[in-house]
């Protein structure tokens, strides 16, 4: 039996789309990861810098793998192809689950991060720099508790009176940790969106690598019973 031409050449562009989109993470986070313009802080509370670039490499291996597998009928990167997606697969209906499910966990492991940079007043002066940026960006003072996590509480939580973050008319009230989890929270459903699209791919490549694996296994048993 021979195999389905159509199944191999769509999962072979499936996979070199897959490795470029792979690529594109890859060089997009290593850019973003060496920017001049990162901050310390939300690097800390959001290390998703550094995961996207876990996720570039293994979604170019795993291109890889589904290219050499499909375009040289290769049984066993086939099947590594299809395993490796069904483990991501899983993983990432996990996380979205928790993700959806357990939202004050997500806040209170930001929370624990940044509170390690208490007192803020005694931290080193590059750090102070982005934390003062992010006040601004954010209208926030503080990480954790307000402005009581300042010794000398700086012009950045300065706010204005009418502004309804304002605290008496002198300082905003709302600590950043509260708004970096306002901002996840208003990103949650675009990042989860994305997942199941991404989940449906997964699904689609795992169905044409298992269908592939089944032909070539079906092929060889055919030629080896004709050889005999």
């Amino acid at each position: 039996m021979a195999v389905n031409k159509c199944i191999k050449y769509l999962l072979f562009f499936f996979n070199l789309l897959f490795w470029i989109s792979g690529l594109i993470i890859l060089g997009v986070s290593i850019y973003l990861k060496v920017s001049k313009d990162k901050n310390q802080i939300t690097d800390e509370a959001l290390p998703g810098i550094d995961l996207m670039i876990a996720i570039g490499v293994i979604i170019m291996v795993l291109g890889f793998l589904g290219c050499c597998g499909a375009i040289r009928e290769n049984r066993c990167m086939l099947l590594l192809f299809f395993i490796s997606l069904l483990i991501i697969f899983i993983l990432l209906l996990a996380a979205g689950i928790l993700a959806a499910v357990d939202e004050k966990k997500v806040s209170d492991w930001v929370k624990e991060r940044l509170e390690k940079y208490l007192p803020l007043s005694d931290q080193p002066d590059n750090v102070k720099e982005d934390l003062e940026k992010l006040q601004k960006e954010l209208k926030c003072c503080g990480l954790v508790n307000g402005q009581s996590d300042w010794v000398k509480v700086p012009e950045s939580c300065r706010c204005n009176a009418t502004e309804s973050s304002c605290n008496a008319g002198t300082y905003y009230s709302t600590p950043c940790s509260e708004q970096i989890i306002k901002l996840m929270e208003k990103h949650m459903e675009v990042t989860l969106g994305i997942a199941f699209a991404i989940a449906i791919l997964l699904i689609f490549g795992m169905v044409f690598a298992m269908i592939l694996y089944c032909q070539i296994g079906r092929k060889d048993g055919a030629t080896s019973a004709n050889t005999a």
